[in-house]
């Protein structure tokens, strides 16, 4: 298996683990230097660790589901659609039980199956549709 194969591969074992809400079978393959880019600003570890605790407190039964996987050279950027269950506080807004969906752009950088570099770009709008915090013309 080619080194892009073997990445493609790693990056849809963080995904199935975040569907078994297990994030160290995410963390395993971070980089202790790996730098977190949410969308631009630099967030270090730490702090990605409690954004993605509190996802998983907010959402329970998150689900991420795959859209797209590209690989070229040392990086892997997947396209993924997330569906959950608004079951705890999250950006202030109390919980609703409702089912709500929203997507996420990712890109790993890997050097030695480790990921060094993380980029993601959120895209919370359908999820606030459906929460009611915009209007759903928007």
């Amino acid at each position: 298996m080619s080194v892009i194969e073997e990445n493609k591969k790693r990056c849809l074992e963080m995904v199935a683990a975040w569907n078994r809400w297990e994030l160290n079978g995410i963390i395993k393959y971070w980089a202790p230097d790996v730098v977190h880019y949410s969308e631009n600003q630099v967030v270090d570890t730490p702090e990605m660790i409690r954004r993605m605790e509190g996802g998983l407190q907010a959402f329970p039964d998150l689900h991420l589901d795959v859209k797209s996987i590209l690989a070229e050279e040392d990086r892997v950027a997947l396209r993924i659609t997330i569906t959950a269950t608004h079951k705890g506080d999250f950006m202030g807004l109390a919980p609703t039980n409702r089912k709500v969906t929203w997507h996420i752009v990712e890109e790993l950088r890997f050097v030695d199956g480790q990921v060094v570099e993380h980029w993601d770009v959120m895209n919370y709008l359908p999820m606030l549709k459906e929460l009611g915090k915009v209007p759903a013309d928007v």
